[in-house]
């Protein structure tokens, strides 16, 4: 009896890409309250909800000369209370309204979250703008936040993926806030509720700060709850501050911090860059996707799939306000400590010295472009984009146009953009491990300056 034809996928390989299907845009709105606050609603009415998020054009790097972690520090105690309300009381709030309240702070800004039905987005609204006026920094709330930052870093310092990180700032960024990605246990503990109170009243100010708001809303009703409750905080200016410029780095040194009788040894490579509103941004994002940005990248062919030597290498693009940074990072056996080096050179010199396929380049595009629109799908996702957007001061069609600006990326774009960007003959190399198993093959990529996992230089 003869079998039927095959109609399974086994075998046949993945099935044909579709066709990229359109994006329904939800209308926008800007407009910018008479005491410099700017607002970004977007109508999205695909569920009956609607999300806030107040982000102050201030973060850590403002202070981090003077206190490290401030504006993390400010930004975790912020919730607790206002004037008017104690932290029960906002909690009780939530809750009756069914919201999700957040708050949060990176280098360059700091952010107050909420969302719910729209049924409450007016009560929403108060809470939000009461929190970025009148907040009251309770003791006890700053004291257990204290203990918990201080806890926090005890446990990072053990961590290797941390220090490499922080070691890797260092390096580039040298004076520049940027430097510091963590406050010391000392710094911690020198904190005074005062600080934060400084902090706050200094930088949470309405010419400061963006507004968004994105879901079931109408435009001009909302603008005028915006007006009623946020056109009476303060305006007030925020005095802007320059920082040294970072220093040249040239040829390979490595930055080996010691941690006894760790299994695996962090490995961090990378230099400065670009950051999003620069216009190869688009083009350097497509060479560092190929290269280790994406699953399927390079990075992952060779050093997971074909050598074996660690489970998920990658690269990464980081865009601060002033300044970018790119890395590659990977956590291996100490056996293999040299010879993952030698596989992530290879690859960069590879990028820089061949085009890419048309094809690799292709399934990059269609890559970026799917995970782009994935993130479009929640509100959370397009207030993320919507963020980028106005704090890096990109076209207002940006999103509307991202996927055929990056279709449009020619393989000579990529390459130009890796010999630019992906400077590989003067790139810092951090590891993380105990030095007694690592020390020697670290020595194979030039002068190797040990530390401990505070810092502190403890050898070469």
């Amino acid at each position: 009896m003869t079998a039927p034809p095959a109609t399974g996928t086994r075998g046949a390989g993945p099935p044909l890409l579709g066709p990229e299907r359109p994006v329904t845009w939800p209308r926008r709105a800007r407009h910018r309250l008479a005491n410099g606050l700017e607002v970004v609603l977007a109508e999205s009415r695909v569920v009956p909800k609607v999300a806030f998020e107040l982000v102050i054009r201030s973060g850590d790097a403002a202070v981090a000369d003077e206190r490290p972690g401030l504006a993390q520090m400010t930004a975790a105690v912020v919730r607790a209370g206002t004037s008017s309300r104690s932290i029960h009381q906002i909690e009780e709030e939530l809750r009756r309204i069914g919201a999700e309240l957040g708050t949060s702070a990176g280098a360059d800004s700091s952010a107050i979250s909420i969302s719910g039905l729209s049924e409450f987005a007016e009560q929403q609204l108060a809470l939000l703008a009461d929190l970025a006026c009148n907040a009251s920094f309770p003791a006890a709330e700053f004291e257990r936040q204290r203990r918990q930052s201080l806890e926090e870093l005890r446990i990072a310092r053990t961590t290797p993926g941390f220090l490499a990180g922080e070691r890797l700032r260092r390096v580039l960024f040298g004076e520049h806030p940027y430097a510091i990605a963590s406050p010391t246990e000392e710094q911690v503990r020198e904190y005074q509720r005062d600080h934060l109170e400084s902090y706050y009243h200094a930088h949470y100010r309405p010419a400061n700060a963006l507004l968004l708001a994105v879901g079931d809303l109408d435009a001009q009703p909302m603008l005028e709850r915006i007006e009623k409750i946020f056109g009476a905080w303060p305006s007030a200016e925020v005095v802007a501050r320059s920082f040294p410029s970072p220093p040249e780095t040239r040829g390979r040194r490595v930055h080996l911090v010691h941690l006894a009788d760790t299994v695996q040894t962090q490995i961090l490579v990378g230099n400065r860059t670009i950051t999003r509103s620069h216009p190869e941004w688009l083009r350097l994002a497509l060479a560092n996707a190929i290269l280790g940005g994406a699953f399927h990248s390079r990075l992952v062919l060779n050093i997971r799939e074909q050598k074996g030597y660690t489970y998920s290498p990658r690269s990464v693009l980081h865009a601060l306000r002033q300044h970018g940074y790119f890395d590659v990072h990977a956590a291996v056996r100490k056996e293999v400590v040299a010879a993952t080096l030698a596989e992530i050179f290879y690859e960069v010199e590879r990028m820089r010295a061949l085009p890419v396929a048309d094809a690799e380049l292709e399934e990059t595009a269609n890559y970026l472009c799917g995970t782009f629109s994935l993130g479009l799908a929640t509100q959370a996702g397009m207030l993320g984009q919507l963020a980028t957007v106005y704090l890096f001061g990109l076209s207002e069609d940006y999103l509307e146009t991202y996927r055929q600006q990056v279709r449009e990326v020619t393989v000579a774009d990529v390459l130009a953009a890796a010999r630019a960007w992906f400077d590989s003959p003067n790139m810092p190399i951090v590891l993380v491990g105990d030095r007694s198993q690592i020390r020697e093959q670290a020595a194979l990529y030039g002068e190797v300056t040990v530390y401990d996992n505070q810092g502190k230089v403890i050898g070469g």
